[in-house]
């Protein structure tokens, strides 16, 4: 019998007593002109415990936060970890969901609504999850195609499950997505605002159509970009990295990005853009110069201030490891 076939003969409250601890990275999405089909996974992981409980006087859902979003999270099955959670135990036939609830202690760094995928890594995390605790497990064409659906787009799922620099599609039937190892001796110097910028806000500032000439500037930079860093070359970040399909309209009502991206070149950086939908600003550089990230990063705080826009930095490294089951 496979496991998921040992999983079909679990009801949920067989579970209870269970506990698995996965973990799931920060991603960034778009790297510019990719926009919805490039993502890279980078070393800032949600670590998550989650165990099965006996429904009772507890709350269905007991959650503990530390790190990022203390308070700021649903502590109920609306929960985007539990959503995820129980849809991966549902498509493995686990029954009787609904007669089980969850402790989860959550350890988190990535902040919410900033443009590093937050949301993403605890979908994935829970797809993770499920199999673990179920003694199944959803492969990865499964997960990338139940994480996208919970998502909307695949871009930051399929980077956070795999790790590494992904380029995905979700059709009508799955999702395909292509991993790359990260690019090698770049760092990720990012502009964290305190400002939250919901996706689905900074979604409906975006037009129907574009101009021909932008979409095709966005295909040869993605084109180019992608080749080149499959290659070795990350120079071609500087290209990837200019867009004309989002930044520009999102920029209407987040005025300071572009300055904040000048800002970065001018220091040196290889490459800067917004981090998916923002507000994150992150800007890239050759970690094989000492200096580079003090020097975008002293650019990033000089013009935050002078804009008025109150935020913290962190240097972050590309993580080839996707999410993973640790304990």
């Amino acid at each position: 019998m496979s496991a998921t076939e040992a999983a079909r003969t679990i009801d949920a409250p067989s579970l209870i007593g269970r506990s698995v601890t996965v973990e799931a990275p920060a991603t960034i999405a778009n790297l510019g002109a990719g926009y919805d089909c490039l993502g890279l996974a980078v070393d800032l992981p949600l670590r998550v415990t989650v165990e099965a409980r006996a429904l009772g006087d507890a709350p269905e859902v007991d959650l503990t936060v530390e790190g990022d979003c203390v308070g700021e999270l649903p502590e109920d099955r609306s929960n985007r970890f539990v959503v995820a959670l129980e849809a991966g135990l549902a498509e493995l036939a686990v029954g009787a969901i609904d007669r089980v609830g969850w402790r989860i202690r959550m350890s988190n760094p990535i902040p919410l609504e900033r443009g590093l995928g937050s949301s993403a890594a605890a979908t994935v995390a829970g797809l993770i999850a499920a199999g673990a605790l179920a003694g199944g497990e959803l492969d990865t064409p499964k997960t990338l195609w139940l994480a996208t659906g919970i998502e909307g787009h695949p871009d930051n799922v399929a980077a956070g499950l795999l790790g590494g620099l992904v380029a995905s599609i979700a059709l009508d039937d799955r999702v395909e997505a292509v991993r790359l190892d990260p690019p090698r001796n770049v760092q990720v110097v990012a502009w964290i605002p305190e400002r939250k910028l919901p996706t689905a806000e900074m979604r409906r500032v975006l037009p129907d159509s574009v101009p021909r000439a932008d979409a095709v500037a966005n295909l040869t930079r993605v084109a180019v970009g992608v080749a080149g860093l499959a290659s070795g070359r990350a120079d071609v970040l500087g290209l990837l990295t200019q867009d004309r399909l989002h930044e520009p309209y999102r920029a209407r009502v987040y005025p300071e990005l572009p300055q904040l991206i000048a800002a970065a070149r001018a220091a040196g950086a290889l490459g800067a853009c917004l981090a998916g939908a923002g507000s994150t600003v992150v800007a890239f550089v050759d970690a094989t110069d000492e200096s580079a990230a003090d020097r975008v990063g002293a650019a990033f705080r000089t013009t935050a201030a002078r804009l008025g826009q109150p935020g913290r930095l962190a240097v972050l490294n590309p993580r080839a490891a996707g999410s993973r089951v640790v304990g």
